[in-house]
């Protein structure tokens, strides 16, 4: 057991008595000052998002790869602190939040260690593999109240959100029975490292990379493409399965499963140990089935293909994530419902509005619309998928997974 192990472990069940514990008073015009813990690409992305909405000022970036620190401090715009250990930027006092966007592996330790130094969090979907990492991560935002949003970003996309309000608020779908996802065509599950990438980089640590995970010898392929292994993504079923698995839980509010079947394999793509073809069932207590499905044979068409179709007596509402010209449509069924037909465009499927809706939480001290408990629910789901698939059996809810108070 490594250093950061041993202090995520020690973090979540003790809150960490430090100076940074101590939050400053935020005024309602004053600009958050913020840190990003893992500035690859996706963490370049949201520091780029958050500097266009504004209001915000960049102390800290942290990464293990020297050149990706210096892209995301010249992305900041100012004089920022560059750490290599995401411990040294919780240290600094009057940062009130940061981003993590590290390998998923590596977001329940992060996570923990921010919430116990008094940071509040943006972290990456999937929030957690494993229910021990996601209680743990509760346990830590609850315990040192924090506000905790998880990248489940169709959750504030006005478009999702018009479409539940309209047809799942306010009764127009009566009993729903199925909802079906679908995430398919996704182009980050066959991605190859660079070239000339067969050395590791100067300025790469690679054992702090893993970190919590297996210690293996450095490998470009799972270091550039780390959707493709279980440990470090979780394949299609955490990475991106989450996004849509989410969206039904929140517009069914939904928690916990009562039970999942997945079945797949692994029929094209060699150079993985998750599988190119997934799918599952997932049932509720509430009396109605989820389910999933995601490919990658397809990749190479135009775009990926991901969204959810709830069918209910009121009628069939499907809601889609990339197709512009068309973000919901419903169908209603004549022998219940007096609803007429309806469709309506789509928003792009930026993480904006989540990050809006979490900058709003940190300055008036209400939970966001992804925090950690459903982000917690939703990562088992996801989690019930992936061991059916690793055990091939029927996967039931186990009380020892329940959140307690």
């Amino acid at each position: 057991m490594d250093s950061s192990r041993r202090s995520f472990l020690k973090a979540s069940a003790v809150p960490l008595a430090t100076a940074a514990s101590a939050r400053r008073v935020l005024g309602a015009n004053d600009r958050l000052r913020l840190g990003v813990i893992g500035t690859g690409g996706r963490g370049q992305y949201l520091m780029k998002e958050l500097t266009r909405i504004g209001g915000v000022e960049w102390v800290a970036v942290c990464d293990v790869y020297s050149a990706r620190r210096d892209q995301a401090a010249t992305i900041a715009g100012g004089p920022v602190k560059t750490f290599n250990d995401h411990r040294q930027a919780l240290d600094i006092a009057d940062i009130d939040a940061v981003i993590v966007a590290t390998p998923d592996h590596w977001h329940a330790p992060v996570t923990v260690d921010a919430c116990n130094a008094g940071k509040d969090v943006y972290v990456e979907k999937p929030m957690v593999h494993n229910p021990k990492d996601g209680q743990a991560i509760v346990r830590a935002a609850q315990r040192n109240e924090r506000m905790v949003q998880v990248g489940m970003q169709a959750r504030a996309i006005p478009h999702w959100q018009d479409a539940r309000h309209k047809y799942v608020e306010s009764g127009v779908m009566g009993k729903v029975g199925l909802v079906r996802t679908w995430y398919n065509s996704n182009g980050g599950y066959v991605l190859k490292s660079p070239p000339g990438m067969e050395q590791k980089p100067e300025g790469l640590d690679w054992d702090r990379w893993l970190g919590p995970g297996p210690k293996i010898p450095w490998n470009p392929d799972v270091y550039f493409s780390p959707y493709k292994w279980l440990h470090y993504d979780g394949g299609m079923i955490m990475g991106i399965g989450i996004h849509v698995v989410d969206s039904a839980h929140q517009f069914m509010k939904l928690s916990k499963p009562k039970a999942v079947m997945a079945g797949g394999g692994i029929y094209h793509f060699t150079d993985r140990d998750t599988p190119d073809v997934i799918n599952l069932i997932v049932e509720y207590p509430e009396g109605l089935n989820v389910t999933f499905e995601a490919e990658i044979m397809t990749c190479g068409m135009p775009s990926s293909s991901a969204g959810i179709e709830l069918r209910g007596r009121g009628g069939v509402l499907r809601v889609q994530r990339y197709t512009r010209d068309l973000g919901w449509e419903f169908t209603p069924n004549p022998k219940e419902s007096q609803e007429a037909p309806a469709r309506a465009p789509g928003d792009p499927p930026s993480a904006e509005h989540l990050l809006r809706n979490w900058l709003d939480s940190i300055r008036t001290r209400r939970k966001p619309v992804a925090n950690e408990v459903e982000g917690y629910h939703s990562c088992m789901a996801c989690y019930m998928g992936l061991e059916s698939y690793r055990q091939k059996k029927r996967i039931e809810w186990d009380r020892k997974w329940d959140l307690t108070a």
